[in-house]
């Protein structure tokens, strides 16, 4: 199997991109298993992600980006913010950050006022949200409760046609990314 991401044509950019304004979803390869994600402004998309995966609908999301720039609309306005997402971290990172008010409790979890957003350690995910030019819903690749994907044949193999695939390697990271309070601090996973 190639690295991921496989080179996708400007035709099949053109038509990920398509599938994904249309309430689409997506698996591809993450740091530790594959992602299963949305445009995280399609709130039909993530009710859907949330019923396919049997996911508790009270949870919320975690959003990826390829750069702050992306996530930046997502999140109220900070400095601090910034410099969270953008210092270099050892270990796959996700912040709980204040949520931008548009941002539905379908995304961010009833009853929560901050959103989960990481710039993934994983470079093809990363690349794959730079090339879309869109941040991405991130959940594992699974149905609640059960064993992550770590390959494209195990994607395929539970959500069929489902879900748009893109193929490729997933990291080496054995665990999901640790999840980090950016108020307090205080890890939480």
């Amino acid at each position: 199997m190639k690295p991921f991401p496989r080179i996708l044509a400007a035709a099949d950019q053109r038509r990920l991109t398509a599938h994904l304004q249309r309430n689409g979803l997506v698996a591809y390869p993450t740091e530790s298993c594959y992602g299963l994600g949305c445009l995280p402004t399609a709130v039909r998309a993530v009710k859907q992600l949330i019923r396919l995966k049997k996911r508790p609908q009270h949870k919320g999301m975690i959003v990826i980006g390829a750069d702050f720039s992306q996530l930046q609309p997502l999140l109220q306005p900070s400095e601090k913010n910034a410099a969270l997402l953008q210092q270099p971290q050892t270990l796959p990172t996700t912040f709980l950050l204040p949520a931008s008010r548009k941002i539905t409790p379908t995304l961010r979890g009833s009853r929560r006022n901050k959103l989960a957003v990481r710039i993934p350690a994983h470079a093809g995910a990363k690349r794959l949200c730079h090339m879309l030019q869109t941040p991405l819903v991130s959940t594992s690749c699974n149905q609640a409760g059960k064993k992550p994907c770590r390959s494209e044949r195990e994607v395929r193999r539970l959500f069929g046609r489902r879900v748009w695939v893109v193929g490729g390697l997933v990291g080496r990271y054995k665990q999901p990314s640790r999840i980090i309070d950016g108020e307090t601090g205080k890890r939480l996973r």
